[in-house]
């Protein structure tokens, strides 16, 4: 397989919805099953988007939230197992210290938490469920 051209774009809902919302619905209301009323909790337009393309293809998204939050990490199912997730957390990452965040959380699934570990995120607290999902909190603190 030859090498992706990689490109992360950063900016405003308004900018990248029409990248980042076709990414979530995949993710996480049709192969995750959360509800839509879960997944748009009105709060993107408060929140810094980011979108990873891959050859030109929208395939990554997150969010970085004013309070130091992450949320809404999702690759296409084509691409993952390809270090696209920790590319585009790097980005998050970086642009979240030059935002001046000495802290970041986020609330991730059981099944992720190695890979948020990888990272420099640590778990804390007690297992919980959300939108029917098995989560743990994790927290990372920025250099």
């Amino acid at each position: 397989m030859t090498e992706s051209a990689i490109t992360i774009r950063a900016g405003e809902w308004d900018t990248l919805s029409q990248w980042c919302r076709p990414l979530r619905e995949l993710v996480f209301i049709n192969e995750q099953g959360i509800t839509r009323e879960e997944e748009w909790d009105g709060l993107d337009r408060r929140a810094l988007h980011f979108v990873l393309f891959a050859d030109n293809q929208a395939v990554g998204t997150a969010r970085l939230l004013p309070d130091g939050h992450v949320g809404r990490v999702a690759i296409h199912p084509e691409w993952r197992g390809k270090g696209l997730g920790q590319d585009l957390l790097r980005q998050v990452l970086l642009e979240a210290h030059h935002q001046g965040h000495t802290h970041l959380m986020l609330s991730a699934q059981l099944h992720a938490l190695s890979f948020y570990e990888q990272l420099g995120f640590t778990a804390q607290g007690e297992p919980y469920t959300e939108a029917g999902i098995p989560h743990r909190d994790m927290s990372c603190a920025l250099d």
